[in-house]
């Protein structure tokens, strides 16, 4: 029983993740996707107590697993940080680029004051990776591998460049401005310019 509950959780999830991306949050109902799922809104609510809900849900369904396995690149025990860092940025930027991903960011921004929901996903998506990575580079400091400092400072820095001429194109529809490898080469370069120990520090 319980595997043929969460196929079905699954399906709504899956036709709830179509229809946000096609019509966007405001003009998706509870209605329309019961429709499409071959149900009534009442099994909707069965597992999703409100649409705001059913899209939260779908953006940690769609982000959470692929997420993680970039979180996992941030192994403190690694001692090339460069090389590290590059692998996590170009796979970062894999992650948050794919077009499902970036369909969903652009609906979760221009709904986001709904009901505090912006707030939440916020809280459990960005502010959840990105305090990890922060303990990976809090980890490093510990090792005297990078500069002291507040390690949220460094890792709101290193995303900046990371993200920088790519992410924001892609929101707007357009173009990015530079290729992903060589960008995130020069980020994690200048990133380590900063925070990098040298000789002498």
């Amino acid at each position: 029983m319980r595997v043929k509950t969460d196929a079905r959780r699954q399906a709504i999830l899956d036709i709830a993740t179509e229809l946000f991306r096609e019509v966007g949050y405001e003009r998706a109902s509870m209605a329309m996707i019961a429709a499409r799922v071959g149900g009534s809104k009442a099994t909707l609510y069965n597992y999703f107590k409100s649409k705001e809900d059913l899209f939260v849900a779908v953006m940690m369904e769609a982000m959470e697993e692929q997420g993680q396995e970039v979180m996992d690149l941030l192994d403190a025990t690694q001692p090339d940080v460069e090389q590290l860092l590059r692998r996590f940025g170009e796979a970062y930027l894999q992650l948050v680029t794919a077009f499902n991903a970036m369909a969903i960011t652009r609906t979760a921004v221009a709904a986001g004051h709904v009901g505090g929901m912006g707030a939440a996903l916020y809280a459990r998506g960005p502010r959840r990776g990105w305090g990890e990575v922060a303990s990976y580079l809090g980890r490093l400091q510990e090792r005297g591998m990078i500069r002291p400092g507040d390690p949220h400072v460094a890792a709101a820095h290193l995303k900046g460049m990371l993200e920088g001429g790519i992410v924001e194109p892609l929101l707007f529809g357009a173009e990015p401005e530079f290729e992903s490898g060589p960008a995130v080469a020069a980020a994690v370069a200048a990133f380590l310019r900063a925070y990098g120990v040298g000789k002498g520090d």
